[in-house]
């Protein structure tokens, strides 16, 4: 216990500026809508983080995912056709990133199957309806 007291006396006479960063947190998040915080809270908790993590860590989280989605997107339009983001640019540019290359080959196999798989019930349920009306 008493190792317990002696670090709870150093954070109660630790002077914390907590009104500072504060407002640059609200200055920095003003006016923009978050969309991904759900989607990032179960991924952190998937991680191991808490069930209900920090706010402002899901917030930093997102600021991140943003900031290199819109970098990722520019570059993209810089190769290639130029003011035009294609499947080609993104793929070009994580050639190099294993893991990257590898999960953006898996979803555009995924999304394939996924409009195969589409049109498929779409051409039943056009048959079963057609059967029905005679």
């Amino acid at each position: 216990m008493a190792a317990n007291t002696t670090v709870d006396e150093h954070f109660e006479g630790a002077d914390f500026d907590e009104d500072a960063d504060d407002e640059q947190m609200v200055s920095t998040n003003s006016g923009r809508k978050r969309l991904f915080s759900k989607e990032l809270r179960c991924m952190m908790f998937g991680f191991g983080d808490d069930k209900n993590p920090y706010t402002e860590t899901v917030d930093l989280l997102e600021d991140l995912v943003i900031e290199y989605i819109a970098e990722t997107t520019h570059r993209a339009m810089e190769i290639g056709r130029t003011g035009r983001v294609q499947v080609e640019d993104i793929i070009f540019l994580v050639r190099k990133d294993q893991r990257k290359y590898a999960r953006v080959k898996d979803l555009l196999t995924m999304n394939e199957e996924l409009k195969k798989a589409r049109k498929a019930f779409d051409e039943i349920k056009y048959v079963g309806t057609e059967g029905k009306l005679k």
